[in-house]
């Protein structure tokens, strides 16, 4: 599933290229992450301790805009997301990345035009892009998060960690088995809800009109898809025992750090890594419900692209936790590129050993701190 781009460079399959051969940067890899509601590219550099990132690309291309309601992407966002796809191409020759991976997540897997629309893709950008499934995209959030999952920052070892990734077409939830000796998580089981912020917004209506009523109904919504993967797995009984991590790794959670740490803009190296209480994230939550949205596109962390997203995203998270009460969770700002740069990273260099980036956040966030923020 790995693949050369234009310029010639090897593949993750194919051999390293040496620094004075012709063709990519063997030193240099490249991730593309195509969700729903964004196109994300990360390159990076592998350092003793992981990597750190050379060149980022983000850009919101509301890939499954209209989905929900036709099962097809539509023409006006499959020529946005296209000419995403050519900016992210366009920095990988200029950087000569050496090795590669580019995915798509749940519009593509969900629409009836989704393969073709791929198709189109890589005419336009020159390489390979895959479908990934649900339980594929949970194992990379898993492998993103692995550090977190085994930092004894936050308290004792625990058994088990139960990791979120809400997305804008769908939701995943991992149910990790950890061993504390060896540093290494294996996965019991995953859910990919077909529930995420684009989804829920379409379904639900526009978040201008946004009722308590109807936040209550995206809440339950979510929730009956999570009954039965408890029943299978029992997680409540593990949360009981003190034997489980809760990890969350989306827009939603980072934007609810940032908030009650009350950034003057969003800032990665303070959020990711952080803990964030229960109470605290409950209280935000409430507190963007009575803002408005357009007070919440006036803020400094959240802006106008993200802030119709907002809302959803709470509801999803609300119902996960509903389901699975913790008094915290740790919050991370990694995702899909991440896991795949470690992977990459793995498969180049066999002695490589994943203790990829500490997070730089030691912050653990309070309801005072949120009590004391401005504007919420």
């Amino acid at each position: 599933m790995d693949h050369p781009l234009p310029w010639a460079g090897p593949s993750v399959n194919g051999p390293p290229l040496l620094p004075n051969g012709v063709g990519g940067d063997p030193e240099l890899f490249g991730a593309l992450d195509l969700g729903t509601n964004n196109c994300r590219l990360m390159i990076a550099a592998q350092t003793a301790g992981g990597f750190r990132v050379v060149d980022s690309f983000t850009r919101t291309v509301r890939l499954g805009e209209g989905l929900h309601h036709t099962g097809r992407l539509s023409d006006v966002a499959m020529n946005r997301t296209v000419e995403a796809l050519q900016i992210c191409a366009e920095r990988l020759a200029r950087r000569q990345v050496g090795m590669f991976q580019a995915v798509a997540t749940e519009a593509c897997r969900r629409a009836i035009n989704g393969r073709a629309f791929i198709e189109r893709a890589q005419a336009a950008t020159g390489f390979e892009i895959h479908i990934i499934s649900g339980r594929e995209e949970a194992s990379l959030a898993v492998e993103s998060c692995a550090n977190l999952i085994h930092n004894n920052r936050f308290g004792l070892p625990r058994a088990r960690a139960l990791l979120f990734d809400i997305g804008g077409g769908s939701t995943e939830i991992a149910w990790i088995r950890t061993e504390a000796a060896q540093q290494t998580e294996s996965l019991i089981g995953y859910l990919s809800l077909p529930v995420g912020v684009i989804t829920l917004s379409e379904q639900f209506g526009p978040m201008e009109t946004m009722t308590p009523a109807r936040y209550r109904a995206m809440v339950e919504h979510t929730r009956a898809y999570l009954h039965e993967f408890e029943s299978v797995h029992r997680i409540r009984s593990e949360i009981r025992r003190n034997q489980v991590r809760l990890i969350g790794t989306s827009g939603t959670v980072t934007t609810l750090a940032s908030l009650i740490l009350n950034l003057p803009r969003y800032a990665r190296a303070a959020v990711d890594g952080s803990l964030l209480p229960a109470g605290s994230a409950r209280l935000a939550m409430r507190k963007l419900q009575d803002m408005g949205l357009s007070n919440i596109e006036a803020h400094p962390c959240i802006g106008p692209e993200r802030a119709p997203f907002v809302l959803p995203g709470c509801a999803i998270f609300e119902a996960i936790h509903d389901i699975w009460p913790m008094q915290d969770i740790i919050v991370a700002d990694r995702g899909l590129r991440d896991g795949m740069i470690l992977r990459m990273l793995r498969k180049a260099s066999p002695m490589f050993r994943r203790t990829a980036r500490a997070p730089h956040a030691r912050h653990v966030l309070s309801t005072s701190s949120l009590m004391q923020a401005s504007g919420l």
